[in-house]
């Protein structure tokens, strides 16, 4: 929305008008300066100046406006490495430093610990760090182009008026076309990921070729609603409003029955090799910054170290700590952006941590199978809420036709995985049948777990985590079915 700035101020009619006609008999206001709406307690006057001499019969119009400009720090950006570009000299050092590990009845978090170190420092040595390009993506890398660019950017800084028109011409040319030849591409490979029903390469094309604006809040309110604008400010309110959100109940009380003597079968090392081949790649990494391509990429010389970490966790019922840290991204839902609690949280794990959850999750299904009725299609494979919406539509096409009256109930949980009581979940699996073991496994990986939101001022203080599951870690929406099924069987509702 524009503003018409020398409307808004109360001035004499002489500092008004910006046209006088030939004669001067009439006297108009027919120029204007514009501004957005955003800036408009910026202006601070605007009014014309009649006795400057413009050699027209319009008056000079000036405003007068205050700019405060922001300093913009710098933020540190998380370190990325090349994933297209892993040589073959890591696989080499990595492997070779493998050798020398003493895998038989570690510690989990010692061995874990060491396993970071090798693949981190040899990770920096050898792998390429992934540089932003400032490259337009459609310009071609043809030498042609490039020459007539060092040619145009020579006349220019020569001040060669003449001589730079030529080259200008050529480039333009030479980049428009292009430009055209790059989108034609693009259109293409979308229609056909649409024609063959590729839906995530689809959009993830168009979000590439159209490309995503992340507006940065350079403020937020506080619990009292006030703006806070200094980047400590912003990260401390951050840091509270996360903890409050995932505080711990005082009234509840822990209830650990110890290390589980009777445990569930051993893990398999087929089964870390499957777990670790599952994970999906091209996904930001948590805290320790380790992709998990730079252990897919080692293939069995990852599997047999993972497989000793994943199976003294399994023995002891003991995680590394770096496993049990998680680092919030808040990502805006609809509403006012400078309420925290208009945020989602997305908790960013340890991809090595995957491995360990995914044959989790696989030793759970038998139980999620057994427990959770047919009609529950939420974080359900092979259902999904189009089905049920399909069901609803048939119910009441039926209900109409029969002229029958039908009822429906809809309730929505308020932070459904940030209210999950943990001491209630371990009761929950307990009643539902859940081995001791694979409940104390998920006890101590909940127990003492920590926390840092990263927000665009940097990263808050490590907190900790008294209640919820996380959204972004693979056991929760099983967790969270089960605490749901509970509280279905214990409303008092009967089917009929």
């Amino acid at each position: 929305m524009l503003v018409i700035t020398n409307t808004l101020f109360q001035q004499h009619k002489r500092r008004l008008y910006t046209w006088t006609s030939p004669g001067g008999q009439h006297r108009n206001q027919t120029d204007y300066i514009l501004c957005s709406q955003r800036w408009r307690s910026s202006i601070q006057s605007a009014k014309t100046r009649p006795g400057t001499d413009c050699g027209s019969d319009h008056e000079l119009l000036i405003a007068k406006f205050r700019l405060k400009l922001k300093k913009i720090g710098k933020t540190t950006r998380p370190l990325r490495y090349d994933l297209n570009q892993i040589p073959y000299d890591y696989t080499v050092q990595v492997r070779n430093r493998f050798k020398g590990l003493d895998l038989i009845d570690r510690v989990p978090d010692e061995l874990w610990n060491e396993v970071h170190d090798i693949v981190q420092e040899t990770g920096i040595k050898t792998i390429p760090i992934e540089k932003k390009c400032k490259k337009a993506k459609w310009l071609s890398g043809e030498r042609e182009p490039l020459q007539i660019a060092v040619k145009r950017r020579e006349a220019k800084s020569k001040g060669e008026k003449e001589r730079y028109k030529h080259p200008n011409a050529e480039f333009q040319r030479i980049a428009r076309r292009d430009k055209k030849a790059f989108f034609s591409d693009q259109c293409k490979e979308i229609e056909e990921n649409n024609r063959m029903g590729k839906t995530k390469d689809l959009f993830k094309k168009i979000r590439d070729t159209k490309g995503t604006f992340h507006a940065k809040m350079s403020s937020i309110k506080d619990r009292n609603g006030m703006d806070l604008t200094e980047a400590e400010d912003i990260k401390k309110r951050w840091q509270q409003y996360t903890e409050e959100l995932y505080k711990k109940d005082l009234h509840d009380q822990d209830n650990h029955d110890g290390v589980i003597t009777d445990l569930e079968p051993d893990i398999l090392e087929c089964e870390v090799k499957w777990a670790l081949e599952s994970i999906t790649t091209n996904k930001a990494s948590g805290g320790v910054g380790i992709p998990v391509e730079l252990f897919q990429i080692l293939k069995d010389d990852a599997v047999k170290v993972l497989h000793s970490i994943c199976q003294q966790i399994w023995k002891s019922q003991q995680w590394p700590q770096d496993w049990k840290r998680s680092v919030f991204i808040p990502i805006p839902k609809k509403g006012k952006a400078k309420e925290c609690s208009n945020y989602r949280t997305i908790a960013l794990i340890s991809h090595a941590s995957k491995v360990m959850l995914k044959i989790l999750q696989a030793r759970l299904q038998q139980y999620v199978n057994r427990e959770l009725p047919d009609v529950q299609a939420g974080f359900t494979k092979g259902r999904g809420t189009r089905d049920q919406i399909a069901n609803i539509r048939w119910i009441i096409e039926k209900a109409r036709e029969f002229q029958k009256n039908i009822y429906f109930c809809f309730i929505d949980y308020a932070n459904a995985f940030n209210c999950v009581d943990h001491n209630k979940l371990w009761k929950i699996l307990k009643e539902m049948g859940i081995p001791h073991h694979l409940i104390c496994l998920l006890r101590n990986l909940y127990a003492g777990q920590e926390a840092t939101v990263r927000t665009g001022h940097g990263t808050t203080d490590w907190f900790q985590i008294g209640k919820g599951v996380h959204q972004g870690c693979i056991l929760s929406p099983c967790l969270c079915n089960f605490y749901a099924e509970y509280i279905r069987r214990n409303a008092g509702l009967e089917e009929t």
